[in-house]
């Protein structure tokens, strides 16, 4: 079964379209590195949580919205070897990240269903 890396990060609103031409500049870098998808999913139904959600998890602020996005990879050791390598990849380097990068958070996640 594939391995997944999950993304959820607060994105300006008014920078939504740099974030997805940031979003459409990095995926034939993560093909390079064999990634099988990216999917970026920008927040329409995100209700305000009271001791848990997503606005408290990015810490939202006025004028943003919560982005959900994932790679799916045919396994942890790929994915593992993208992130080892891409920290000195000239490429990754120079990309434009339009979000605060400290209220993102990720995680590898591996499916145990999928039902299509």
């Amino acid at each position: 079964m594939s391995y997944i890396t999950g993304f959820l990060l607060p994105v300006p609103a008014a920078k939504k379209e740099a974030y997805i031409e940031s979003a459409r500049k990095s995926w034939p870098l993560f093909q390079k590195y064999g990634a099988l998808e990216q999917v970026e999913t920008w927040g329409e139904d995100v209700p305000p949580g009271k001791v848990t959600g997503f606005d408290l998890a990015v810490k939202l602020e006025p004028g943003e919205a919560v982005v959900f996005s994932w790679l799916r990879w045919p396994d942890r050791a790929t994915a593992d070897k993208c992130f080892a390598e891409m920290s000195s990849d000239p490429d990754f380097a120079n990309m434009d990240m339009p979000f605060d990068g400290k209220r993102m958070m990720w995680g590898g996640f591996a499916p145990v269903f999928e039902g299509r």
